[in-house]
């Protein structure tokens, strides 16, 4: 055989190979591609029928246009407007809207009340309530704040109150009470008003309430998480 015959031989072979190298390699993926939309369309299919995935709840997402003066002041306020989450849906009730936010900004930041604590109000209601939601949003929230985690797990896992300090555990306990039991008892209410005065036990009991709300609210709208729930349910 002629060296040229040779040569050309050899770059048909070496040709081949790259080719059938690129054929695999777009194989591979065109089919990663399409595991990864299966995977998209699969979690899409997650959702209930009834459910926005712009919002992720069984409202769509409302409209700049569609609301009034004070609509769209409270929607320009809240920095693009976050479908997501309890905001965006009272935003179909301006007035609503507007006095919940105002009671939300007393309850957690004007109080008086230690924001590690605000926190655990939230979690021990949500907890309580098991809403995934509300949980989900607060627990990096009260990591942020000062909440140690073992206090945090307590919550999250109904855990014995013994490793708390008073006033943790006087707050846990109130929400336990309060809300699975549906009564509080005159030791826990005394060593709240010790540790809280009238006015703070007030606010706390209030703040729960506050976030009860917003779950129900959540409830009725089929609200969920955005990407992952960080509360066991049950």
């Amino acid at each position: 055989m002629r060296p040229s015959q040779t040569l050309i031989g050899l770059l048909l072979v070496i040709g081949t190979t790259v080719a059938a190298g690129l054929a695999l390699g777009r194989t591979s993926e065109q089919a990663t591609s399409g595991v990864a939309r299966a995977s998209s369309q699969a979690s899409a299919r997650t959702l209930p029928k009834d459910i926005h995935p712009e919002t992720g709840n069984r409202f769509p997402a409302i409209k700049r246009e569609e609301l009034n003066d004070a609509g769209k002041k409270l929607y320009d306020t809240r920095g693009a407007a976050d479908a997501f989450g309890p905001g965006a849906i009272r935003l179909y009730s301006p007035p609503l809207a507007e006095a919940m936010t105002s009671v939300n900004d007393y309850l957690r930041r004007k109080s008086g009340l230690d924001p590690r604590l605000v926190e655990l109000a939230i979690l021990v209601t949500a907890r309580e309530m098991d809403s995934e939601y509300v949980w989900t949003a607060h627990e990096p929230a009260a990591q942020k704040a000062g909440l140690a985690q073992e206090i945090i797990d307590t919550v999250k896992y109904r855990r014995p109150l013994t490793t708390l300090g008073e006033k943790e555990a006087v707050i846990v306990q109130l929400g336990r009470d309060a809300i699975a039991k549906h009564k509080v008892g005159s030791d826990t209410f005394a060593r709240a008003v010790k540790l809280f005065g009238n006015q703070g036990v007030v606010n706390i009991v209030s703040l729960m309430g506050d976030y009860a709300a917003t779950t129900i609210l959540l409830n009725v709208s089929d609200q969920h998480v955005r990407d992952k729930s960080l509360l066991p349910i049950p």
